[in-house]
């Protein structure tokens, strides 16, 4: 899945630059987006009226004597993807983005989002809402009067350090950031804000996970005692921490298996703040929570943490926090002397390295992803020169594909279907009104993912079933070659995330192409596709054994077609040569590419080699499950699409790519 090439927190922005600014361009002869030019103006059958809730806003600041209101798009938690109760920036705007902050004022109300998302937000957003490119201004700063306030939406909502970013950037500006408790957004809300989620919180058996929840705490209290700061406390913040350590599971998040909590673990207790009621008699039994030792789980209130942690730090301790995902309103309830504070908490770190069984379980996981996408792709061969498939049906073909798949629990987000044009959005994804059919004249772009009780998968395939132009051709195989050599690469530990990145994007930049999003994201076991802080951005943790990782570069012809080749990899050691630490990747995303758009001219044999070895690997792991499924049509399609490529192809070695790469990051050059 197309990932924000600025890391973990996509919604975050930074307003720092004193001006308003102006509204992005969008084409207006598009018929699908909104032209607030015309008189009237033309709002597509996507658009939503705010009219009322900004109104019932702006009441609400009249009222608190303030000039603006900050809405992020994220939950309390910094969840990626939120829960209805808590999707306050959609109902105020429109917009279902994933990415995105509003801000409101008495006579403006703007959106920020990144370049993923501009073309839906002109096609959800009414007139009442200018657009503007993410990071391009602080809108609300400079249309304040001097002295007045703006506040955010509740400092619940905003992390540590964004916090302190806006902070930063309203100082010397003669305007004050203030934080009040009471969200605005919920009071207009009212009695039609979804309830909070009260469905059970349930174990994950045994056997689809890595430790036990005790094996976990103990780890997490050593490292505790190892610190040189000696904390006598971790706070938990995310809703995948907490999932995480104690393997526990619920349905509060779309696509994501989790529950509202936090989690308190120091030193001699372990506290859980959730609702009591959503536990059986079993799982109270599994977490020992009758009994007050240190490998007992108290269960709190999810609504007295602040207080409960409060309470805490008012005794001789040290909470260690992750700041990067921990809310700035624990800063108003711990003493600073009494924070030590990391970018990552240790639950993060050790997540991101999967053990021998967790990898076990996820290259598993992967093999049951690649029948239900390869019977996927079977189908549309059969079904897309009929004329009966659009968008929208073939993602819910897919899902359904998916479902019938033993220890499957959905789909890991919603998949991106797109056909055309609308592949050339990086995160289209179609509805029941708005989507287009599937046809042998263009090109199809399917990335979709499933939560299996194992283990998160993300995979995105780009196929035609025509005759391609011969720059589809050549931009779909620079794409598959940007995949190999990041693949295959070997390189030392330690190395920057970018400069491992520039390998995907080298085949592309050498005929003036690229692509707007990031290259890779970590990806968890039954927990995020999105798996923070793993990947190729800067601010991320550096690739280490037994992380996995996406790649999934990709190239955009706005208007016409998308290309993206994702797979997920596990990070391990290479074979070399000479003694040294060095590591690779292992791919375990188990589909193979679209024949029909490779150019073999155009890959080295070191690359075909590497293709070749890879469709063997399919035809070893999936093959026989197939077979054992008595699935004989898929078979038969896999191993047409796995046999040997051969090809008299232009010599570009290896040593030539690392040299161009290793100029570019000399030279400075940032991904």
């Amino acid at each position: 899945m197309a990932w924000a090439s600025w890391g973990c927190c996509p919604w975050l922005v930074l307003l720092s630059v004193c001006a308003w600014g102006h509204a992005n361009p969008v084409d207006l002869r598009r018929e699908n987006v909104r032209n607030c030019s015309t008189s009237p103006h033309y709002l597509p059958v996507t658009v939503v009226n705010t009219t009322m809730q900004l109104t019932a806003l702006r009441q609400q600041l009249q009222t608190q004597n303030l000039s603006a209101y900050i809405i992020p798009n994220t939950d309390a938690h910094m969840s990626e993807y939120i829960g209805e109760h808590d999707k306050r920036l959609t109902w105020m705007t429109g917009f279902t983005g994933s990415s995105g902050t509003a801000v409101v004022t008495m006579g403006k109300a703007g959106l920020w989002t990144d370049s993923r998302y501009w073309t839906q937000a002109e096609q959800e957003m009414d007139c009442n809402w200018e657009l503007h490119k993410e990071g391009k201004g602080a809108a609300w700063i400079c249309s304040l009067s001097p002295g007045t306030q703006a506040t955010v939406s509740s400092r619940i909502l905003f992390s540590i350090g964004t916090w302190k970013s806006y902070d930063t950037a309203l100082q010397g500006s003669d305007r004050e950031l203030v934080s009040i408790t009471t969200n605005l957004v919920d009071l207009v809300w009212g009695s039609k804000r979804p309830p909070v989620p009260s469905q059970p919180i349930y174990v994950l058996q045994e056997a689809f996970t890595g430790s036990t929840w005790q094996e976990k705490v103990s780890n997490i209290r050593s490292q505790m005692q190892k610190h040189r700061k000696a904390p006598t406390a971790v706070l938990l913040s995310m809703l995948d921490e907490t999932a995480w350590l104690f393997n526990l599971r619920s349905s509060d998040i779309p696509y994501n298996p989790f529950f509202y909590s936090y989690t308190l673990l120091t030193d001699s207790s372990i506290r859980l703040f959730v609702n009591k009621s959503r536990f059986n008699s079993e799982t109270l039994q599994y977490l020992n929570s009758s009994c007050t030792g240190p490998m007992c789980v108290q269960l709190e209130d999810y609504s007295q943490v602040y207080d409960s942690v409060q309470a805490y730090a008012s005794g001789a301790v040290r909470i260690w926090i992750g700041t990067s995902n921990t809310m700035y309103a624990f800063y108003n309830v711990i003493p600073q002397d009494k924070i030590i504070a990391e970018t990552y908490s240790p639950v993060m770190v050790t997540k991101a390295v999967k053990n021998s069984k967790e990898q076990t379980l996820l290259k598993a996981s992967h093999v049951q992803d690649a029948v239900a996408l390869i019977c996927y792709l079977v189908w549309l061969e059969k079904n897309v020169p009929k004329g009966t498939v659009d968008e929208f049906s073939g993602a819910q073909q897919l899902d359904t594909f998916r479902g019938e798949e033993k220890f499957s629990s959905g789909p890991s987000f919603q998949t991106i279907s797109a056909s055309g044009l609308n592949a050339a959005l990086a995160h289209y994804s179609p509805s029941k009104e708005v989507h287009r059919k599937l046809t042998s004249d263009e090109m199809y772009l399917v990335d979709s993912g499933g939560q299996y009780w194992g283990g998160t998968t993300d995979i995105t395939r780009t196929v035609h079933w025509g005759t391609p132009s011969a720059f589809q051709k050549e931009a779909y195989t620079r794409v598959l070659i940007g995949n190999i050599d990041l693949s295959r690469l070997i390189f030392p530990a330690g190395t920057s995330g970018p400069m491992l990145e520039a390998f995907a994007r080298k085949a592309l930049w050498e005929v003036g192409l690229n692509y707007g999003h990031g290259t890779g994201h970590g990806i968890g076991n039954f927990l995020c596709v999105h798996e923070w802080p793993v990947g190729f951005h800067s601010s991320g943790l550096t690739m280490g054994k037994g992380m996995f990782t996406s790649i999934e570069p990709g190239y955009y012809q706005d208007g016409e077609f998308g290309i993206r080749l994702e797979d997920v990899a596990l990070v391990v050691e290479a074979k070399t040569k000479y003694p040294g630490t060095y590591l690779t990747f292992e791919v375990v995303s188990l589909v193979p590419y679209d024949r029909n758009l490779i150019d073999v001219r155009l890959l080295s044999p070191e690359q075909l080699q590497y293709l070749n070895r890879y469709y063997q690997t399919i035809r070893e792991k999936v093959g026989p499950e197939l077979e054992k499924r008595q699935l004989l049509e898929e078979l038969k399609w896999l191993q047409q699409h796995t046999e040997p490529l051969s090809a008299k192809a232009p010599r570009t070695t290896f040593l030539a790519s690392l040299l161009a790469v290793s100029t570019l990051a000399i030279l400075g050059w940032s991904v």
